[in-house]
């Protein structure tokens, strides 16, 4: 099972136009003198309350490429050129080069979530599962509904045989994003096979 090969490999971005928040609620904003959405924890909350509510997968997508969005942004330019380029590097199959700049970011920004979810996708790749974990790990402790995240978390249990701990890895995916039809059909695959070995 490559889950689009964790989630396009935990995710790989490619920068798509944001979900715009609908009209009503902006003129709703303005008539009430409320603050505009300006950081970045904000917006993120206004899209995962999105995403939560969402059951349209192809409207859901959309919130979730804006999330992504959102996560990609460092607030570094030097950050943003390392991840280009550990990006270009990865494309090119450079991956001791990518691992180099992916090492370098999250020595420059720790708390930086994609620096720690493309390392752990990076890792994923190479087979190094042990290290691709403790990276979802780090991930998960800055941003808990990082949903390519816990999507890594889950192949990984499954491909350790963990399928108990990779359900409630699915299961929180879809608490996180419940229309992603990928991670549905996993949960069902997983919660068949265990229950197969019950009866």
């Amino acid at each position: 099972m490559r889950f689009y090969v964790v989630c396009a490999a935990l995710s790989l971005l490619v920068p798509l136009p944001g979900v715009a928040f609908a009209q009503d609620d902006q003129a709703a904003a303005t008539t009430q003198n409320e603050p505009a959405l300006t950081t970045p924890a904000e917006r993120l909350n206004v899209l995962f309350a999105e995403l939560k509510r969402e059951r349209d997968p192809d409207k859901a997508k959309l919130i979730s490429d804006s999330i992504r969005v959102e996560w990609r942004e460092s607030g570094s330019p030097t950050v943003n050129f390392l991840m280009q380029q550990a990006d270009k590097a990865m494309t090119e199959d450079k991956d001791p080069a990518a691992l180099d700049y992916l090492d370098e970011v999250i020595q420059l920004a720790p708390g930086y979530v994609e620096g720690w979810n493309q390392r752990a996708t990076l890792n994923y790749k190479l087979g190094n599962y042990r290290k691709s974990m403790s990276d979802i790990n780090r991930v998960l402790a800055i941003e808990p509904r990082h949903f390519g995240a816990i999507a890594g978390m889950a192949m990984i249990l499954t491909s350790y045989g963990r399928d108990e701990l990779a359900l409630e890895a699915w299961q929180r995916f879809l608490d996180v994003y419940p229309s992603e039809r990928r991670a549905q059909k996993a949960l069902g695959e997983i919660a068949e096979k265990l229950a197969g070995k019950r009866t």
